[in-house]
């Protein structure tokens, strides 16, 4: 384990609109920016705990980090061997949850660092997003394995293969409906399973590559769609809308939802984008070129922090 506390001066950056000019619009962002401890660690995935925390998973270096609002910085190695941390979720019981890619397990971490994981029986199954559903339990995608995996806080495994081929399940959420709502990414498609198993598929264009997936604040489901540069939003009874992403290029990936629109990250472009429930969009850069933003959360106080796979940092910014 590794400790430091930094914190780099804020940067404000004017937020460049694009579409229609709203009031939002106008507004100026304040960033900051946590370097890693470790080198080339490529931090994935990021999500909000418990008393301020943010929690996020190193890929390269199979470790969990923990930062505090104060900027305290700790990391908890992952005892599997070449592990791979991707997906982190907060669970019902107080715990963080993770994905492992190349270690095929679930792991679960405590407030103060205790890791316990458990092996998903489907070899190779490549698990990447991890959520807490309806019922208690944290469920996963196995990009790979093409299923959807349920996992209890005890520990107990359970597994759902995908109807429709090979279709590489990537995010998943529970949206308003108290199904789980997830993306297909070599599919296609977006799907929908309830918490007993029953399975629907939304086809998309194709090659849109959905890859992750958001609960809005207008109760339809919005997702990124890596491959033609868009922002999708589908309402539970299927309804789909798109919007291009106005930047050329820039490989929407992460998404989340904030009080009153999306926020998501722009890998290729390493820029910041935030979409209204209207489909308005403005996005800006990071202040570290070639950051390679990936996973990306909103907390209850507004403040939207992400992982900056390239620069090795963790991220966060508040509009306004």
């Amino acid at each position: 384990m590794q400790k430091t506390r930094l914190l780099l001066p804020l940067v404000v950056i004017s937020l460049l609109t694009v579409g229609a000019t709203t009031p939002s619009a106008q507004a100026r962002i304040r960033w900051r920016e946590f370097p890693l401890p470790s080198a080339n660690s490529v931090p994935e995935d990021i999500a909000s705990g418990l008393q301020g925390t943010m929690w996020f998973t190193e890929f390269q270096n199979d470790k969990i980090g923990r930062l505090t609002s104060p900027g305290e910085l700790t990391e908890y190695p992952v005892p599997t061997s070449d592990a791979s941390p991707e997906g982190i979720e907060a669970g019902p019981d107080g715990a963080m949850w993770f994905t492992e890619w190349t270690g095929n397990r679930i792991g679960r971490i405590t407030t103060d660092g205790v890791i316990t994981d458990w092996r998903i029986p489907t070899t190779v199954s490549s698990p990447y997003r991890i959520v807490t559903g309806p019922d208690g339990a944290l469920w996963f995608t196995e990009n790979v394995g093409n299923k959807i995996g349920r996992i209890t806080t005890e520990g107990v495994i359970s597994e759902f293969g995908l109807p429709e081929g090979h279709s590489s399940p990537l995010g998943i959420t529970e949206g308003p409906d108290h199904a789980l709502w997830f993306t297909e990414e070599m599919g296609d498609r977006i799907g929908r399973m309830s918490i007993h198993g029953a399975f629907r598929e939304f086809p998309l264009a194709a090659g849109s590559e959905p890859f992750e997936i958001a609960a809005g604040p207008d109760g339809a489901l919005w997702f990124t769609e890596f491959g033609r540069n868009m922002i999708g939003r589908i309402t539970t009874d299927g309804a789909l809308t798109e919007f291009p992403v106005p930047m050329p290029n820039s490989d929407p990936d992460g998404i989340a939802a904030g009080p009153n629109a999306l926020w998501f990250t722009e890998y290729l472009t390493g820029r910041i984008g935030r979409i209204t429930i209207e489909g308005t969009i403005d996005d800006a850069g990071t202040p570290t070129p070639n950051s390679y933003p990936a996973g990306i959360a909103v907390r209850p106080s507004g403040s939207v922090w992400f992982t900056e796979s390239g620069g090795n940092n963790i991220g966060a910014l508040r509009s306004g």
